[in-house]
């Protein structure tokens, strides 16, 4: 029986990026929405999300979630794409298929974040792309927004 390795199973990962300037001027304390303290902690050694009900009443449990990776507000992109999309990305490149999934809110690093200029995206294709082989890449960069969805490579 062959063993596994850990970048040819499926793995769920979670950022949470930083409040943007509108939203902390809205928030009326930085990095605190409504004023009211964060609604959302994450432990990146537990690989733990942390969810705060501000409405709730005192007691009420908070919802706790655990991924196989969590990276928080402070976090690099580039630690993002070395950790997590790399080794999947050099499993494609030994012949197994792969898929990487990137799905979240404007700003979470999918294509380009601030600071460090390109996402994921940019950064797998790069890698793939730079080696002395011939690869076939599908790509598909689809739009979710109030239950619509729109291909944005058929708008180019």
């Amino acid at each position: 029986m062959s063993k596994v390795k850990s970048s040819e199973t499926v793995k769920v990962v979670v950022r949470c990026r930083p409040l943007n300037r509108k939203e902390a001027a809205a928030a009326g304390v930085t990095g605190t929405p409504g004023g009211r303290g964060g609604i959302v902690e994450m432990d990146v050694h537990l690989g733990q999300v942390v969810l705060r009900n501000p409405r709730a009443p005192s007691g009420e449990p908070q919802k706790t979630f655990t991924f196989d990776s969590v990276y928080d507000t402070s976090s690099k992109q580039r630690d993002l794409y070395d950790e997590t999309v790399r080794p999947l990305i050099d499993s494609v490149l030994d012949g197994f298929n792969g898929t990487i999934f990137a799905y979240g809110q404007t700003g979470t690093g999918k294509t380009y974040t601030r600071p460090e200029s390109r996402g994921i995206i940019p950064n797998a294709f790069e890698r793939v792309f730079t080696t002395e082989h011939q690869y076939l890449v599908r790509a598909s960069y689809l739009e979710i927004y109030r239950e619509e969805i729109r291909d944005l490579y058929n708008r180019l």
